[in-house]
């Protein structure tokens, strides 16, 4: 296995690996993603893979076939007197192909992220899990991520409004 920046010929393959991470949202919170979609389309990958400040790393195995992505963003919070200024890779979606769990993609491409974050300076790596994604928030847990912080949600439904 290999990890490599995507390419354009990849876009396809990581469609199809966009498609199955979304179904995992989905399932998980019908009330936010939409099942049958992506988070984004062709002609976004197409932008992305080459904006160096929105990295995409891909595992491809030994045929150049993509098994799974990292996508990532580069990161400085907004400056206020109250916190340190500071660099991050935020990993915006990191999924493994259903076929390939198991076999350390994943450990992999998060491995390959630090590496990259290390070498551009940041001070750390983010992501955010959704609630109810146990084995993603046990993997990452596993990879030595903690939590930093959490958002909370009250949601206004015919039953919270009266």
């Amino acid at each position: 296995m290999k990890i490599r920046r995507a390419k354009k010929e990849d876009i396809k393959r990581i469609i199809e690996l966009l498609t199955q991470v979304l179904e995992i949202h989905a399932k998980i919170r019908p009330d936010i993603f939409v099942s049958g979609t992506t988070k984004y389309s062709e002609d976004d990958l197409d932008a992305m893979i080459l904006d160096d400040e929105r990295p995409i790393f891909v595992a491809a195995d030994e045929n150049d076939t993509v098994m799974g992505y990292a996508f990532c963003q580069l990161k400085s919070p907004a400056f206020t007197s109250t916190m340190v200024p500071r660099k991050s890779i935020y990993i915006d979606d990191l999924c493994v192909d259903e076929k390939y769990r198991g076999q350390h993609v994943g450990e992999a491409l998060f491995e390959h992220v630090k590496k990259e974050a290390k070498e551009l300076g940041c001070y750390e790596v983010t992501l955010c899990v959704w609630n109810g994604n146990d084995s993603a928030e046990r993997f990452y847990e596993k990879m030595g991520m903690t939590t930093k912080e959490r958002v909370m949600e009250f949601i206004l439904d015919e039953r919270t409004l009266s």
